[in-house]
Formats: structure tokens, C-alpha cells, sequence
């Protein structure tokens, strides 16, 4: 056996149904073909046909009995799989608790010990089932989750793939008795499988990956070839009074999505500004501030430019303007200001979002 730890990849999803343990099984396989020794230490299938079939020549672990009472109840056998020594171990349900007298109080501890010896893991989990989580999700989805793993599991990870469908798929799966038996379809639908429950729990799972993955990025890249994973949202406001009003379509923009928030304004450098403009700009930054917002002035002579720079500075994904004050004749003459702020960003991949103002 080797002292080098195993390398572990967590396959992640909203829900139950999504493709975790599926999507698991064929990369498993594949790698088998390769040559690459695997074995399957606890498969869930739920009588999935799919799964079941998908799990097809690959060698299974036998489980271990336990003695409850009168029960004799199984769980996955840890030792087995050390003794087997294979070089991947496939290992469903990654916040499950084992039942009494097993060798650990929870299946994640099983997977840290098979990874200190040097075999490789892969695991699948729901969102839902994070630590940190769990109070968010009750709010959500009105379930308490008991079943939970530490945040440091998905921090440790190697590797995390998030198994991503449409709610509107889901609901399809469930419906066609792909996930649960048809008995407990409607009862589903009705209780944790509401459609707002599985945009919400979708949007915390892809977010959570999202800011993990960031984390990571920042710490081992500088910033100068830093690649914003996480979305951000900044606003342009002027001395226009409408950039109240654009200031809020943005931050709802930012709060929907849970990210930060930039309010930027770009000063002429040879122009002063009244004391309404300038009373006007303070209730923007108050603003800005009361949502939580990071305020940002810079100067400048060419406006789209500016905020092209402030953009790539603060990794920005979202940029939110007001619709062009600007005449039909300057626009004709001096070209567009949102034709020109387009051409400075269009390769940066920022999305660019025009609020209709009033004149």
C-alpha cells in the first residue's frame, strides 16, 4: 500500500434524480476500458433501470452485515474495499449515516479513511446536504435535512461536477417513475419537488460549485490572469435622476442572483458638477451602500472606455446601463455610446443589460 492520499471527485446535484450515480457509472466504465482498476464499494439505484444497467460489469464490494436485534441490517464494508485495493472505489450517497456499530458513525468518514491509504474516490451527494446549508434549505424547501456533510468535504474535493438539469426535466423524470415509485410521484411533487424548490436548490448548487472553484482559482492564479467564475454585476449611473431607478433594477439584479454588487460613475475631468448633480451622486452611493453595494468614481474623458477598464478590473460579468440620452444626430455623428461599449467588451464575455429610461 502507498502513503500518498487518494484523489477524490464529487459528482453534485439539486436533487435526487438528477444523473449523479449514473453519470458516475459511465465514467467509471470508461475508465475501465482504459485499463484503470475499478470496483463499486456502495451503489444506491433506487430500482433505476437505467442505473442498474449502467452499473453492469462493474465488480461490487459485498456489503457488510450487522446485527441490529432481530435485524440483520448491511452497510457498505470498508475494510473489504482497503483489503480489495483498487485503484477507484465508486461510493454513492456521500451524507448517508451508517447504522449503529458500524466502523464509522457516517459513510463521508469511511471515504476519508479510504482515501488516506491511497485509493481513489469517487462520491455523489445533493446540496441539500451540505452543513452550511441547512438552515437555507429548510427556509426553502420547509424539509430539515438530518443527513449532513462538513463544507470541507467539497473544499478537499480534487475534483467537483455538478450533474445539472432544468427543473422543468426533473419534474418530467419524476413523472415518468425514473426517480421514485409511483406511489410517492404525487406526494413529491406536492412537498419537495415543487418547481420553486428545484430552481432554488439548482441556483445553490451551481453558486456553491461557483464559489468553490473561485476560491480556488484566486489562491493558486494571479490576478492578472484571474477568470471571474462568480457572477458580478456592475451599474453605470450618471447625473441623469433616472440612475435611482437604474440603480435599483441593479442591485435586484444582483440580489436575484446573490453576487456582488458595483455602482460606477464616471466624472469628466474639466467639468464641475452642480449642486443638484451633486447631491444626486451622494443619494447614489448612499444608495449603493444601503444595498450592500461597493461604490466606484473614477475620471475620465471617454466614458465607454472607462468603464471597459473598471470591468476588467473588478472581473465583471454583468453591466447594466441606461438607454442612450444621446440625439439621434450625435449618435449619428460620434457613433453610438452603447455601440462603442459593446466593441470594448465584447470579448470579454460580459453580458450587457439596457434598461429603457425616461426622457
Amino acid at each position: 500500500m502507498t502513503e500518498k492520499r487518494g484523489r477524490h471527485k464529487i459528482f453534485i446535484g439539486m436533487a435526487a434524480g438528477v444523473g449523479k450515480t449514473y453519470r458516475m457509472l459511465q465514467e467509471a466504465k470508461n475508465l475501465k476500458k482504459e485499463g484503470i482498476d475499478v470496483v463499486i464499494g456502495l451503489l444506491e439505484t433506487h430500482n433505476r433501470q437505467e442505473t442498474l444497467l449502467q452499473a453492469d460489469g462493474l465488480e461490487i464490494i459485498p456489503r457488510q452485515s450487522i446485527n441490529q436485534g432481530n435485524l440483520t441490517l448491511t452497510e457498505m464494508d470498508t475494510q473489504a474495499i482497503i483489503e480489495r485495493f483498487p485503484q477507484l472505489v465508486l461510493i454513492d450517497e456521500l451524507a448517508h449515516t451508517n447504522i449503529p456499530n458500524s466502523l464509522h458513525p457516517k459513510r463521508y468518514q469511511d471515504v476519508e479513511e479510504i482515501l488516506s491509504v491511497g485509493i481513489n474516490v469517487y462520491s455523489t451527494v445533493n446540496i441539500q446536504h451540505l452543513e452550511s446549508l441547512n438552515d437555507l434549505v429548510a427556509r426553502i424547501t420547509g424539509v430539515i435535512v438530518r443527513e449532513r456533510i462538513p463544507d470541507r468535504l467539497l473544499e478537499e474535493a480534487d475534483e467537483v461536477v455538478v450533474i445539472d438539469v432544468t427543473a422543468e426535466t426533473l419534474e418530467q423524470r419524476l413523472l415518468d417513475g425514473k426517480i421514485y415509485a409511483p406511489d410517492k410521484i404525487q406526494q413529491s411533487l406536492a412537498n419537495f419537488f415543487q418547481r420553486k424548490n428545484l430552481i432554488a436548490l439548482r441556483e445553490l448548487a451551481l453558486r456553491e460549485v461557483a464559489n468553490t472553484v473561485e476560491e480556488e482559482a484566486q489562491e493558486s492564479l494571479s490576478s492578472s490572469i484571474f477568470y471571474p467564475i462568480q457572477e458580478r454585476v456592475l451599474v453605470c449611473i450618471s447625473t441623469y435622476p433616472n440612475s435611482v431607478r437604474l440603480l435599483r433594477r441593479g442591485a435586484r439584479l444582483a440580489n436575484y442572483m446573490n453576487v456582488s454588487l458595483f455602482v460606477l460613475f464616471v466624472a469628466h475631468p474639466d467639468r464641475f458638477l452642480s449642486k443638484i448633480e451633486t447631491l444626486h451622486i451622494e443619494t447614489c452611493q448612499q444608495l449603493c451602500h444601503d444595498f450592500g453595494g461597493h461604490f466606484l468614481r473614477v475620471q475620465s474623458y471617454d466614458v465607454p472606455n472607462a468603464i471597459a477598464e473598471v470591468a476588467e478590473r473588478e472581473n465583471i460579468t454583468q453591466i447594466v446601463i441606461g438607454e442612450s440620452q444621446q440625439s439621434f444626430w450625435k449618435q449619428f455623428f460620434k457613433g453610438s455610446f452603447t455601440q462603442k461599449l459593446m466593441k470594448l467588451i465584447g470579448k470579454k464575455q460580459i453580458d450587457l443589460h439596457i434598461i429603457a429610461t425616461e426622457k
